[in-house]
């Protein structure tokens, strides 16, 4: 569990609710994120995980409640200080573009437009490659690297902005074995840097791994606070209905759910 005594929360939610069109989404969520510290936001399709991401962005109103980030209301649009992972981001193949021209792209709201980069950009790109465990793909055609390597690469963007609050949205979907273990040294490697993380999963074992909360969802909040706490029999089935959850000493499982 991060030590967060003395730290000022970078995220605050305090009876919070989301819209869409005027039509509630997501509603009563109340949580903080500190610094180093990783929440991992769970619970079916639907459940409003993606909406309390675009809730925290700014992109949707909102409709009750308050959200503070940074210690200050959260007001639309993209703030400074916060990376973006999207849980899906397609690109063309054949597109000649390089994957550290792909990662630069996270530093254009610095660089501004027609600007060429500076060394403190190529630095940036370069630790991020790093980080990501990609330097030696960093020349390599985009479109030519698997899909967990372009998944990297798209966490690698968000990470040369330097943000302070990262947000990804389901980044281990379809990922083998080596870009997951790949992909949570980073998480890891994140947070010791003092950086909050947001992680919407289906994988309750991830969640587990790298998080030391959990904020389960159904519409609503159902439980929050330290994983082992809250990934109980009871919670998950609320949460879930009436798919079926199995409890041990190793692991949570729900057959059946798309993960």
């Amino acid at each position: 569990m991060t030590d967060t005594s003395g730290a000022e929360p970078i995220v605050e939610l305090t009876n919070a609710a989301f819209a869409y069109e005027g039509v509630v989404a997501l509603d009563h969520v109340s949580m903080q994120v500190f610094p180093g510290e990783a929440v991992a936001l769970i619970g079916p399709n639907g459940s409003g995980k993606s909406t309390l991401l675009r809730g925290l962005l700014g992109l949707l109103p909102l409709a009750d409640g308050s959200v503070k980030v940074f210690g200050h209301q959260r007001r639309p649009g993209v703030a400074e200080g916060i990376g973006y992972l999207p849980q899906q981001e397609s690109t063309e193949p054949n597109f000649p573009i390089s994957l550290r021209q792909v990662v630069m792209m996270g530093r254009y709201r610095r660089i501004g437009f027609w600007r060429f980069p500076r060394a403190i950009d190529r630095l940036a790109v370069k630790e991020a490659l790093e980080m990501t465990g990609l330097s030696a793909r960093a020349n390599a055609r985009f479109g030519a690297l698997s899909g967990g390597q372009q998944q990297r690469g798209l966490l690698a963007r968000a990470l040369a902005a330097k943000p302070r609050l990262l947000l990804l949205d389901e980044p281990f979907n379809g990922l083998d074995q080596p870009n997951r273990a790949a992909l949570l040294s980073t998480l890891r490697e994140l947070k010791m840097r003092g950086v909050a993380i947001v992680v919407t999963t289906h994988d309750l074992d991830l969640a587990r791994e790298v998080c030391d909360k959990v904020l389960l969802l159904a519409g609503t909040q159902i439980a929050f606070g330290p994983t082992s706490t809250v990934l109980t029999l009871d919670n998950l089935q609320a949460a879930f209905g009436d798919v079926q959850v199995e409890l041990d000493e190793h692991r949570v499982v729900i057959p059946g759910h798309d993960h």
